[in-house]
């Protein structure tokens, strides 16, 4: 990745979420916010987002691609652009979009930079603390130009809290995994804000997090931070996670011991 392309990447997405986002927090009208599908909103924000995104990560990277959530709502298709050979941005123009449409938090901007395939960049920003999460593959993860590393200790489960994002959970699984939850200290269903829960394990708010569903604009910019942070994200059967590659089932923990911790006393 270019030396100055973090940077410049870092600018745009504070721009969007300033000039684009953040005036719309609290502030829309009842005919900007629509239902892609049941309980799945997309705001006048996201759209203005995305079209923002999209022109301007193009102009930083003449020849590459985008394939952001909104453009894949209406043409699924863009999806299989993900694997591309060559420079592919993913992009989530607002995450957490329905805490966003009710006035709340957690809410981001998400972006990472995939290069054949293969995860280089990536950028978090929270729109309403102003604070930007950014790694770039080989050269760490920082919070606001903070080197962050997480935990390296391995304590028993009833030590640990996280989150369990089980709404698409097939039902004996989900069955499974909560009666495996009530051996932690604390479980929760999280904050619907994939760009919460990923910092929040690199920065030791808690210890784990479980998803199922698996869209590349949730987690590809999420799971290069932890992992260059010194974290684990693999998927539940333990194989690795790739963007470019479809599948349910993923994990995130600080370490290996605690990942295998969390998945054997949730699948136990």
């Amino acid at each position: 990745m270019r030396d100055d392309m973090l940077d410049r990447v870092e600018e745009l997405i504070r721009e969007v979420a300033q000039t684009i986002v953040l005036p719309r927090w609290r502030h829309l009208g009842s005919d900007e916010v629509h239902q892609k599908g049941p309980g799945d909103l997309v705001t006048i924000a996201d759209q203005e987002s995305e079209r923002a995104l999209t022109a301007g990560l193009k102009a930083l990277l003449p020849g590459s691609t985008v394939v952001g959530e909104e453009a894949v709502a209406a043409d699924p298709g863009v999806l299989r652009r993900t694997g591309d050979a060559g420079a592919v941005w993913i992009v989530d123009p607002v995450d957490g979009t329905n805490n966003f449409a009710a006035g709340k938090t957690p809410f981001a901007v998400m972006v990472a930079l995939l290069q054949d395939g293969e995860q280089v960049g990536a950028w978090i920003l929270d729109v309403v603390s102003d604070r930007m999460v950014r790694a770039e593959a080989g050269g760490g993860a920082f919070a606001d130009g903070v080197r962050m590393k997480t935990r390296a200790d391995a304590p028993a489960a009833d030590a640990l809290t996280g989150t369990v994002s089980h709404n698409h959970f097939p039902e004996d699984l989900r069955d499974r995994v909560a009666a495996g939850a009530a051996k932690f200290a604390g479980v929760s269903a999280g904050h619907h804000c994939a760009g919460y829960e990923y910092p929040a394990v690199v920065l030791d708010e808690q210890q784990f997090a479980v998803f199922w569903r698996i869209l590349p604009w949730d987690h590809a910019p999420g799971s290069l931070i932890v992992r260059e942070a010194g974290g684990t994200v693999l998927r539940l059967d333990g194989s690795r996670y790739s963007p470019a590659e479809d599948g349910p089932g993923l994990l995130v923990a600080p370490n290996d011991d605690i990942w295998h911790t969390v998945r054997g006393t949730l699948l136990s």
